[in-house]
């Protein structure tokens, strides 16, 4: 998980409780898999007896960060900021102890209570001064997005940005005695801003630490799926949808995610590489890394439900198991499967299996077909084997709302009652 550190970190750690702290965008009402690592150097920090900070941007949101962007990103309103903040809060105490009276107890503050009272002329007189124009311009993140390659300018709210980030590390590092930030790889230029803040404007001595940017084998985006993020949120992503995410992950980022993403020792995922090394079919580390992953984040009860769901497609299920989901987990189970609706009327008088598999749904071709499924006994309904003469009904349906069919092993559709 370490990308760069400034000399001198480590011993400064070893030799008593620390101050560390990790910023977090909050331009939404929850964290994604993206904002994983940094919560992840938060808890082992935490766990390793420092204090941790989790800073909500709530200026710096209002601002935009440049680092690895090529536009700048929506405003956002006070209002807005606090409701997210309490949304992350919630989130973020799955991981981090807030509520302990020990001294390593986290903590969270937002940049906002701070910025919201300073003019801008007490800004560039007290801060602006300190770091010269050079020196910002240095600057990868700024670099990058004034290069022939970026399609559009950088703005200078955008600009000012490092020194922004650099006050809130000064203001944490006078208001609580926070000696240290961590970020993605990314973050170097705005982190040593701040340490470089510290040293001129407090004469103290701060220091800095990264990760990698995590990213995946195949070139592709981490974090992100088809349908967009992966969210912490259950409305937003299900934990059955995030319990696939990790399931589904190519041999060699799951090897590498287990290390980011759990606290299994490292004798412990010495193992599961060998032993899946043996038998990689088996996915052992998939599997592993997607259960430990969705019981932090979730819980044991959600990750129960999303095997128990993942088992329905690819596994030996009954009508029980299916009558068992709820609604958002049944249409992430079935997402892509053809639909059909049929009225609630007609489900309550019942309907011949015949009718159902061809005329109201189209799922078969002719009715010769559909009864030359059934007489093959390949169709069933919510799991169970059917025969010509069965009729379906109300007391069929899954959640009061779905019917499943499927012909043979392979083919699903679902009926949704209206």
């Amino acid at each position: 998980m370490l990308h760069d550190v400034m000399p001198g970190t480590e011993e400064h750690l070893m030799e008593q409780m620390r101050v560390s702290y990790v910023g977090i965008d909050p331009t939404a009402d929850s964290l994604h898999i993206g904002h994983l690592v940094g919560v992840m150097l938060l808890k082992h920090f935490q766990l390793s007896g420092h204090k941790p900070l989790a800073l909500v941007g709530g200026a710096t949101g209002m601002i935009g960060d440049p680092s690895g962007k090529s536009n700048e990103r929506n405003l956002l309103d006070e209002a807005t900021l606090r409701h997210n903040q309490e949304a992350i809060k919630a989130q973020l105490s799955r991981f981090l102890d807030f509520t302990s009276t020990a001294p390593n107890a986290a903590e969270l503050v937002n940049n906002y209570d701070w910025m919201k009272n300073i003019s801008f002329l007490d800004f560039i007189r007290d801060v602006g001064k300190h770091v010269t124009v050079n020196y910002m311009m240095a600057k990868d993140s700024v670099k990058k997005r004034l290069s022939s390659e970026a399609a559009e300018g950088m703005s200078f709210t955008e600009f000012t940005y490092q020194l922004v980030q650099g006050y809130d590390f000064l203001h944490l590092y006078r208001e609580k005695n926070c000696t240290l930030q961590m970020g993605g790889s990314d973050q170097w230029g705005n982190i040593t801003t701040g340490t470089e803040l510290v040293r001129r404007i407090a004469g103290g001595k701060a220091y800095a630490l990264t990760c990698p940017l995590i990213t995946k084998a195949d070139g592709t985006k981490f974090g992100k799926s088809e349908g967009g993020n992966i969210w912490l949120d259950t409305v937003r992503t299900s934990p059955y949808k995030f319990y696939q995410y990790w399931l589904n992950t190519s041999d060699v980022d799951a090897e590498k995610y287990i290390k980011i993403f759990t606290f299994l020792s490292k004798e412990e995922i010495q193992d599961l590489i060998e032993k899946h090394k043996e038998a990689p079919h088996l996915r052992l580390l998939q599997k592993r890394l997607a259960e430990e992953i969705t019981v932090m984040v979730h819980s044991k009860g959600d990750l129960e439900n999303s095997i128990k769901a993942s088992n329905i497609l690819f596994g030996n299920s009954t009508s029980d198991d299916l009558k068992q989901l709820d609604e958002a987990t049944f249409l992430d189970v079935f997402e892509g499967v053809p639909q059909a609706e049929i009225a609630r009327t007609e489900m309550e008088t019942g309907i011949n299996i015949v009718d159902v598999l061809n005329e109201k749904t189209g799922f078969l071709k002719s009715n010769g077909e559909a009864r030359r499924a059934l007489t093959a006994n390949s169709i069933s309904v919510n799991r169970e084997k059917v025969a010509e003469e069965f009729v379906l009904s109300a007391k069929d349906l899954i959640n009061n709302q779905f019917v499943l069919l499927q012909s043979g092993k392979k083919n699903y559709f679902v009926l949704k009652i209206v």
